[in-house]
């Protein structure tokens, strides 16, 4: 193993998945006890997503979420991946956070995304349009600006406690976010999944634009994406089996499931465009032992120049998932 695995950070994106036959309510409960498991890791980061209406994610309020993770550790770094700002005033996140910095001072992340509901249904609740993703770049300037006290759309109003506090800001991306990140000097987080090649382009762009700002001094990269670590390289694309499926069947019945165990998905007599969508999903993702996994790893940061990265596995068995988390932390130290 090179050095460059061990000086790189690794960090913990946990969406609350749920399991078939569990309930929403135990989901949110494993990602906490998760969360302690990931610091007791070494871990970095420990980061709760945004979901609305999802059958297969629980976690849909992700500073309530972050709160109880925070309080159920001592060192490692909490926060949102992400906030999807379009859904939610900036004031009130600008607030949620600053309360947030201030139980937990120096631990907090704000995470920030651009998507909006996942149906027509789900944006009606909300009350907003596919359009309120078009002012992402407005809304971030309006959020940024409540905690430093530059905000002038709204005179003698003040988001308190966030105003003066500083927690990390971050800007979640798949392509055009990446020059949104470099405009407003922000941490960026990518994933591949518009393709690596694609993944890499926009990072070249970022660290080309980047303009530092009171946030971030100098460009900061963090990737996303999936590492699966077993004994052998068949347990662990077995791994990937259960969030691929669950991929597959929203992509052709237009519904996120929860997660199915592997035998399950294997006895499954998938159609023609099921099978299809089913192997589109399970590729593209770093797995094997770990001698593999720390060989992949190993030329993706150095392909990529990347400052970080956040894992964002998960599977139907969380006993396998934490080993493979247990795996891969043992190649970082």
């Amino acid at each position: 193993m090179t050095s460059l695995l061990r000086d790189t950070p690794f960090s913990v994106l946990d969406r609350s998945r749920t399991r078939e036959g569990e309930d929403p309510p135990r989901a949110l409960r494993e990602t906490v006890g998760f969360a302690r498991q990931a610091e007791a890791l070494g871990y970095h980061r420990f980061w709760v997503s945004e979901h609305h209406s999802v059958p297969g994610v629980a976690g849909s309020a992700p500073t309530v979420l972050a709160a109880a993770v925070a309080s159920a550790t001592s060192r490692i770094r909490v926060g949102t991946g992400g906030v999807m700002l379009p859904n939610h005033r900036p004031l009130v996140v600008a607030e949620q956070f600053g309360v947030l910095e201030s139980l937990f001072p120096g631990r907090i992340d704000m995470g920030l995304g651009r998507s909006v509901g996942f149906t027509g249904g789900v944006r009606k609740a909300l009350g907003h349009g596919k359009e309120a993703a078009e002012g992402f770049d407005e809304q971030i300037g309006e959020l940024l600006g409540w905690f430093d006290g530059t905000q002038r759309a709204y005179p003698q109003v003040h988001a308190w406690p966030a105003e003066g506090l500083r927690p990390a800001p971050f800007l979640l991306a798949t392509g055009s976010g990446a020059d949104l990140a470099a405009a407003h000097g922000l941490p960026l987080v990518i994933g591949g999944i518009r393709g690596e090649d694609a993944m890499l382009r926009a990072v070249d762009r970022y660290h080309a634009a980047f303009r530092p700002s009171p946030w971030a001094a100098a460009p900061y990269v963090v990737l996303s994406g999936t590492v699966a670590v077993a004994a052998t390289g068949e347990q662990a694309r077995r791994l990937l089996a259960p969030e691929a499926w669950a991929t597959a069947y929203s992509r052709t019945h237009g519904v996120f499931p929860a997660l199915a165990p592997y035998a399950s998905i294997a006895a499954t007599a998938m159609a023609g465009a099921e099978r299809d969508r089913f192997e589109e999903a399970m590729a593209g993702h770093i797995h094997g032992t770990p001698q593999d996994v720390a060989k992949s790893l190993e030329s993706l940061l150095s392909r990529s120049a990347a400052d970080e990265f956040l894992v964002t596995t998960s599977t139907y068995d969380r006993a396998e998932l934490l080993e493979s988390y247990r795996l891969l932390a043992d190649l970082l130290h």
